[in-house]
């Protein structure tokens, strides 16, 4: 998730550094969330970018006065009531710094947690097989059950709204932290108490196992349309995509849907290499700014074999970073139609930093804008054509939004 210009930097120090765009928050696979967003491959010196305008953070002291610090652990460790090692506190000092940051998308991952996002980054993890959101009421919920892993399989369906997770309650956790929670060790078991259509409480054991799955799927058509649903942006997404668009050029489709409906984002380079796909080189895609610096300019790479092809981008509440990055940059050139609902609106960019004690560190260091010039961040994006699931239509296992999509190609 290489940057350009960026490749090749060398490191003196103890910081590997990849960028992002990454949602706390948003559509994940029953793992560490992977966010919405970007990640690019690139190598700094510290958590600062040297050719970038300093951060407001930069008017920290060079040291941290530990002793107010050193005052809690000695009331800690002369009061304390329970089981405590000097690693925990290190952890939880590591993730207390990120957190009083205030910002919910700069977090530390500790070691296991760390492992645990790449894992995610290359689509195979340990988990339920369920893509899990929040709701307009903070609940959490099954955005979707994936079919053939346990969670449908199980019986979880798409709305539930997760209560508990092996007893303990979801009100007041993070999306991340009821992610931990719902993840484990393949071959163990979960219980997870939902609320289904307001009214009916079930207790579903769900047993783990290693969840496996291509980013991409797709398909042609009735009326030789072309249909390409992107879960992720991942390592293998750019190369399906590519040969997707190839076999629907061959098929000489009369238009593409392409679905990035509860996708939570990935790497830059795949939403940069994608909307390629579209666009004429040198078309832009998006800038990254630090105030009303930009920073940077991505545009297409050329490769553009669907372009003039009609297109369709179905988005939702569950769409972020990656793929408002896709839909925003194909619409604000022209090369597609949104249709759907408001995407979730993530617009800030994160730096990964790789620690030497193996956790990492991902922290905002700037915002991206769509080719119009807008920070989509907290707002989305609106689509062309407004088009909503119904609870009758889910029950009825209707998809009004992929049907409006048809329809609007078949014009």
């Amino acid at each position: 998730m290489g940057l350009p210009n960026k490749e090749g930097r060398k490191s003196s120090g103890f910081f590997n550094s990849l960028k992002l765009v990454l949602l706390l928050g948003a559509v994940l696979i029953a793992g560490i969330n992977i966010g919405n967003g970007q990640l690019s491959v690139s190598r700094i010196v510290s958590n600062v970018v040297n050719d970038k305008p300093e951060p407001v953070a930069n008017g920290l002291p060079d040291k941290l006065n530990y002793d107010a610090l050193d005052d809690v652990y000695q009331a800690v460790k002369a009061n304390y009531n329970g089981k405590l090692t000097e690693a925990q506190i290190i952890e939880g000092l590591k993730h207390g710094i990120a957190t009083s940051t205030e910002d919910p998308y700069t977090v530390y991952f500790s070691p296991k947690e760390a492992k645990e996002f790449n894992d995610q980054l290359n689509n195979s993890f340990a988990g339920i097989g369920a893509r899990l959101s929040k709701d307009a009421d903070d609940n959490l919920i099954i955005a979707e059950p994936i079919v053939g892993f346990p969670a449908e399989k199980a019986g979880l369906k798409k709305q539930d709204i997760i209560i508990e997770v092996d007893g303990a309650q979801t009100n007041n956790l993070t999306l991340d932290d009821a992610i931990s929670k719902i993840r484990g060790p393949v071959g163990t078991k979960v219980v997870i108490k939902v609320v289904r259509d307001k009214s009916q409480t079930l207790d579903i054991t769900v047993t783990r196992q290693t969840i496996s799955l291509p980013s991409v799927e797709t398909k042609i058509l009735d009326g030789n349309i072309g249909y390409l649903e992107i879960s992720s942006f991942s390592n293998d997404t750019v190369e399906l995509t590519r040969k997707a668009a190839q076999d629907f050029k061959a098929a000489n489709v009369k238009g593409v849907i392409i679905d990035v409906r509860n996708d939570p984002g990935g790497l830059l380079e795949a939403s940069v290499d994608i909307a390629s796909l579209w666009l004429p080189a040198g078309t832009k895609i998006l800038e990254e700014r630090r105030g009303s610096t930009v920073t940077e300019s991505y545009v297409s790479r050329g490769g553009d074999i669907l372009n003039g092809v009609p297109t369709v981008v179905l988005i939702n509440e569950g769409s972020a970073s990656a793929s408002e990055i896709l839909a925003g940059s194909l619409r604000d050139n022209k090369a597609a139609r949104l249709i759907g609902t408001k995407t979730y609106g993530k617009g800030v960019v994160q730096q990964l930093i790789n620690l030497r004690d193996g956790g990492q560190l991902k922290v905002t260091v700037a915002s991206w804008y769509r080719p119009n010039g807008q920070n989509i961040d907290k707002k989305g994006i609106a689509p062309d054509d407004l088009v909503k699931i119904s609870d009758a239509d889910l029950k009825a296992e209707k998809d009004t939004q992929l049907q409006a999509a048809e329809a609007f190609l078949k014009k």
